[in-house]
């Protein structure tokens, strides 16, 4: 029965590493949205500002003015940029989080069916033992019945 506890112990442990996984994938979401609302964010920044510049620049505009437009423009870019990536590092950790959740989904599944096999045969080796055990009873009973109707008849005799 201890290496039952023990393998009982080994399956709680795979549950709880597959329930890590499968929190640290949430998580690894939940980050991945944040991610793509930002991305969100900084696009319809960009747009409202290249709106703005349409507006403006009908009517005419300085050198000044258009270098700090420029520049600005470059400044939501390279933020976009940096996005774009974060979102690629995001997605990569979510690959690797639900290759991650499905290993340690397979593991738990394995360990309950070889745990559900060992309890099996450990049940089935008690019930012959019982068996066994119900057989020779029901021998030691019979044999005693034979001996006591042996000695009965030959009291009689």
């Amino acid at each position: 029965m201890s290496n039952m506890k023990t393998l009982n112990k080994v399956v709680e442990l795979a549950e709880k590493r597959r329930d890590e996984a499968l929190a640290a994938l949430a998580q690894q979401q939940r980050e991945l949205q944040m991610a793509r609302e930002q991305m969100v964010q900084l696009e319809s920044y960009a747009q409202e500002a290249m709106a703005r510049w349409s507006a403006r620049s009908s009517v005419g505009v300085d050198a000044n003015l258009l270098h700090h437009h420029r520049q600005f423009m470059q400044k939501i870019d390279h933020a976009m940029n940096f996005q774009a990536r974060v979102l690629q590092d995001r997605e990569a950790l979510i690959e690797r989080g639900q290759a991650q959740l499905h290993a340690a989904e397979r593991d738990v599944a394995g360990l309950r069916r070889f745990a559900e096999r060992k309890q099996q045969a450990i049940d089935h080796r008690v019930q012959r033992q019982d068996q066994k055990n119900t057989d020779e009873m029901a021998l030691t009973i019979h044999l005693r019945q034979s001996l006591a109707q042996a000695q009965l008849q030959g009291v009689r005799s």
